[in-house]
C-alpha cells in the first residue's frame, strides 16, 4: 500500500492536469507517517488515506476507488439528502424505511448540521447549501435525530444497504399537446443517445416546444450529444469556439498508454460512426503527442468548422440543470448557453471541466485512480468554473418544497407557453 500511495503522488505531481496550478499543495510526508502507526491498515482503511489525501487537491474531478468482491458490493444509507438551512431533507429513498421524502435531520451522531458543516468543511469543499454532498458524511455516523412533517422528533439508527445499481435513463415524453420533455441522465453511450433520437424523430419533429432534463446527469463523452445539434443551435448558426479558452492535454508517456488503452476499449463497444471517428482522432492526437507536455489537440478532421449551423426546429427550448450535473454535462449546459433559442434555467452545474478528460490507473489489489489530463486556459484568467459550475440563465433556489412539487419544470412550461422570460 505504501508503494501504490507513492505511484499516487507521482501521477498527482506529473500526470495530472493541474500538476503546475497546485504545486505544493498536497502533503504526502503527513500521510505517510500513517503508515507507520498501522501496519495492519485494511484495504477500505487505505482508500479513506488515499481520498483523505487527494481532498488538498480541490478538485471533484479525482477518484480513488476499491473494487468490490461479488460479495462485498457497495453500500449506501439507502437515502439521499440535501441541507437547507440548519436541516438535512431527505429528497430520495431506496432502501431506507425508516424515513420518508421530506423529513429533516437536525443532527447526526449528537451533532447539529451547522456544527457538522464546520467539522467537516475539506469534505463538503462547497460554498452553497445546495451544492453540498452530505453522502459520505452520512457513512461515518451511526444516527441521527430527524423531525417528520408534522414535527415529531426520534432518534434512528442507520443501516447498510447494498447499493442499487445505476440504470441511466434516455427518454423522450409528451408532457402536453405542445411540449415534450427529454431526460438523460449520462451522455456515456453515444449509441442510446442516437437511438432516443431516431425511435422519437416523429414526436421531436411535430413538437415545436421542448424541455431538456439533464439535472442528474453524470457525464460520458461530448460527442454523444451530437446527434442533437441540429435542434439545439439556430438555423443562422453559432459559433462554439471560445478565443479565451484552449483545452490542453498533459501527453506524458503514462497518460498516452492509460488513455489509449481505454479508447481502445472503448471502440469495441461503440457502433455509431460519428463516435468512432471523433474517438479514432482523440486516439491520433494522444498517439502523436505522447511524451510532449501539455498540447493542444487538433480536431479539425471531426469539426473542421465550429461555426456551426442549426434548424429553426424547435423554435423554443428550455435545459433544466442542477448540482448533479457534471463532466460532459457541464459541456451540455455551456454549449445550451450559447444557443439563442434555449433558456437555462435552475441550478448551476457541478462544475468539473476545469480539468477533464479522466485517465484511470489500476492496481492489482482493486485500487484504481482517476485523474484529469486536460485543463483550461480560461483558469490563467480567473474564469474557471470550480465551485461554481455553468450557471443558469435563470435561478430557481432549492427549497424543501421541491421534494413534493417540480418547480423547476412548473416554471419551464410557464415560459414556454407564455414565452416570457426566453431569449
Amino acid at each position: 500500500m505504501e508503494n501504490i500511495f507513492n505511484e499516487i503522488v507521482h501521477i498527482m505531481n506529473h500526470d495530472y492536469a493541474g500538476w503546475k496550478d497546485k504545486k505544493g499543495c498536497d502533503r504526502p510526508a503527513h500521510f505517510i507517517q500513517t503508515f507507520k502507526g498501522n501496519p495492519s491498515m485494511t484495504k477500505q482503511d487505505f482508500k479513506e488515506l488515499v481520498e483523505d489525501y487527494l481532498l488538498d487537491f480541490n478538485d471533484s474531478h479525482v477518484y480513488f476507488l476499491l473494487e468490490s468482491s461479488t460479495s462485498e458490493k457497495a453500500k449506501s444509507r439507502g437515502f439521499r439528502v440535501r441541507r437547507y438551512e440548519d436541516g438535512l431533507y431527505v429528497t430520495e429513498v431506496d432502501s431506507e424505511t425508516q424515513v420518508e421524502l421530506g423529513m429533516r435531520f437536525v443532527s447526526l451522531g449528537g451533532h447539529t448540521i451547522p456544527e457538522l458543516r464546520e467539522k467537516h468543511h475539506r469534505l463538503l469543499n462547497e460554498n452553497h447549501a445546495e451544492r453540498e454532498n452530505w453522502l459520505p458524511i452520512l457513512s461515518l455516523y451511526e444516527e441521527g435525530e430527524v423531525e417528520d412533517t408534522k414535527g415529531t422528533r426520534k432518534t434512528i439508527k442507520f443501516n447498510l444497504y447494498d447499493k442499487v445499481p445505476y440504470i441511466p435513463e434516455y427518454s423522450v415524453k409528451k408532457i402536453n399537446e405542445d411540449i415534450v420533455v427529454i431526460t438523460m441522465t449520462d451522455f456515456a453511450d453515444p449509441d442510446a443517445i442516437v437511438k432516443m433520437v431516431a425511435d422519437n424523430k416523429v414526436l421531436l419533429d411535430s413538437t415545436d416546444k421542448w424541455m431538456i432534463d439533464v439535472r442528474v446527469n453524470n457525464g460520458g463523452s461530448d460527442s454523444s450529444y451530437q446527434p442533437l445539434f441540429e435542434y439545439l443551435l439556430p438555423a443562422e448558426g453559432v459559433e462554439l469556439a471560445d478565443e479565451d479558452d484552449d483545452m490542453l492535454f498533459n501527453c506524458t508517456e503514462d497518460n498516452a498508454t492509460r488513455v489509449i488503452a481505454d479508447i481502445d476499449e472503448g471502440l469495441q463497444g461503440v457502433e455509431d460512426e460519428q463516435a468512432r471517428v471523433f474517438l479514432n482522432v482523440f486516439r491520433r492526437e494522444w498517439e502523436r503527442n505522447r511524451g510532449k507536455g501539455f498540447v493542444q489537440f487538433n480536431f479539425e478532421e471531426i469539426v473542421p468548422d465550429t461555426f456551426i449551423k442549426g434548424s429553426k426546429h424547435p423554435a423554443s427550448i428550455i435545459v433544466l440543470t442542477d448540482n448533479r450535473c457534471g463532466s460532459s454535462g457541464d459541456s451540455f449546459v455551456e454549449l445550451a448557453k450559447k444557443s439563442n433559442k434555449i433558456t437555462v434555467i435552475g441550478r448551476a452545474t457541478l462544475g468539473l471541466n476545469d480539468y477533464a478528460n479522466l485517465a484511470s490507473k489500476k492496481w492489482p489489489e482493486g485500487f484504481e485512480l482517476m485523474y484529469p489530463t486536460s485543463r483550461l486556459s480560461r483558469i490563467d484568467i480567473g474564469k474557471g468554473m470550480t465551485k461554481v459550475g455553468i450557471i443558469p440563465e435563470i435561478y430557481i433556489p432549492w427549497t424543501p418544497e421541491h421534494i413534493f412539487v417540480d418547480k423547476d419544470m412548473e416554471k419551464a412550461i410557464e415560459l414556454l407557453e407564455t414565452k416570457v422570460g426566453l431569449k
